[in-house]
């Protein structure tokens, strides 16, 4: 049916009144801007914490308790989305995305040429996975709590190489955890990759301890760091693993879709890259030659990635960098802990009735809690919570079968404790 003249002024009136309601949100956006801080800031100052919280557009009516899964960006990073991609739509400005790996080497601990600009944690490990130089029989230790995006990539190694994975289940402690890694070694071992904290309960590894002990046995040492960026203040030199993948979607606040790779710089003529293109070379290729010159990688962590970037979304990702520090690191972890050990004590509280798998040990944990309510089947309670607008994460990774919230800066105790309501009527 053509389209009559009346139609399409309709059709045009409602454009014109979404254009219109563009503006209001813009101003929400600067509203009661977060004011500098220059100091520490205390984990219980809930007049501050609440000024945090307004930075976000997260919907009132619900307690939002899982950043382990997805982080809500402030409004500063979704103006700097909209502001990149509003330069290379308006004038056609073309990248700015590498200033990026700047900022993310300091945020880290890294220098900027061990940075890989990725798109998310999967990205970084399948490159390092399969830029291994791993042959058949060869082993891998591997924790019984991986999420997905780590274990398959393995897997499917394992299925296409004949490489052998061997697991062991985090302890209670990081001293235990150690142990139980140690136990695996055999003159088979080549590489150890587990979480730097697990998806499933949060359990913060002893991963400067592992790394360290991988690198007396000669063995390759790679983190999934999903969980550590934005939670906790990193250091990767100091950490000492091969490679680190994480993502800015969580703890960082950041765009959705954007991620990084750490790779050491004198390990990175041994992890092979695969997918290349614009700025993985060292722009000496030429195919009009005689013989064709092949080129050679480029002497950066930017061998392992290479094309056109996001500008909006990786202009997103220095504002998120930008928010966290203007609060402080060290008050970020601070409050994040408080608010943890809350979540811990009021899971205790409830006795034999409920379940708590994540340490008590302090450095054995972080803003992840992972329950069990005994006799109340997980999936079912899950689906209550979203009813009553609570949202965490049932945990079914690996025959778990357990409850998993997780806590930011923009939580309070009265988001904990509607979640503590609903278990107790469970």
């Amino acid at each position: 049916m053509k389209a009559t003249r009346r139609n399409f002024i309709k059709k045009g009136s409602a454009a014109l009144v979404g254009t219109m309601a563009f503006p209001s949100f813009m101003e929400e956006m600067h509203a009661n801007p977060l004011p500098a801080n220059t100091g520490s800031i205390s984990s219980t100052d809930e007049t501050y914490w609440k000024m945090v919280r307004q930075q976000f557009p997260l919907s009132k009516d619900w307690a939002y308790l899982n950043n382990g899964t997805l982080g809500p960006s402030p409004y500063p990073v979704i103006e700097a989305v909209r502001k990149g991609m509003m330069d290379g739509d308006q004038f056609g400005h073309y990248g700015g995305w590498e200033d990026t790996s700047a900022r993310l080497a300091k945020f880290v601990g890294a220098d900027e040429n061990e940075i890989a600009l990725t798109h998310n944690v999967t990205d970084g490990i399948n490159i390092a996975c399969w830029g291994l130089p791993l042959k058949k029989g060869d082993e891998v230790i591997m924790t019984t709590h991986e999420h997905v995006g780590n274990a398959f990539p393995w897997l499917n190694r394992q299925m296409l190489h004949g490489i052998v994975i061997k697991v062991f289940t985090p302890a209670n402690t990081a001293a235990e955890t150690l142990e139980r890694v140690k136990a695996l070694y055999t003159k088979k071992t080549r590489a150890i990759a587990v979480p730097h904290i697990p998806c499933t309960q949060g359990q913060v590894l002893p991963a400067k301890e592992i790394c360290t002990w991988a690198k007396e046995k000669n063995l390759f040492a790679f983190i999934d760091g999903a969980h550590g960026p934005g939670m906790l203040e990193l250091n990767l030199h100091d950490m000492g693993c091969d490679a680190y993948a994480s993502c800015s979607h969580k703890w960082m606040l950041g765009p959705k879709g954007t991620g990084f790779l750490y790779v050491r710089k004198d390990f990175q003529n041994t992890l092979q890259t695969y997918f290349v293109g614009g700025g993985s070379d060292n722009a000496k290729w030429n195919m009009a030659s005689t013989p064709i010159e092949t080129g050679t990688y480029a002497d950066t962590a930017h061998r392992y990635f290479g094309g056109t970037q996001s500008t909006g979304l990786y202009k997103g990702v220095v504002a998120s960098i930008d928010f966290l520090e203007n609060i402080g690191m060290q008050n970020i972890y601070n409050r994040i802990m408080h608010l943890s050990t809350y979540s811990q004590e009021q899971l205790l509280s409830f006795g034999d009735k409920v379940e708590l798998i994540t340490p008590t040990e302090i450095i054995s944990r972080g803003g992840v809690n992972g329950f069990r309510i005994r006799g109340v089947d997980f999936n079912k309670f899950f689906s209550k919570c979203m009813e009553n607008k609570v949202r965490i994460r049932s945990v079914q990774e690996n025959g778990l079968n357990s409850l998993r919230m997780s806590t930011h800066i923009y939580n309070s105790t009265e988001d904990i404790d509607r979640l503590m309501e609903l278990i107790k009527k469970a």
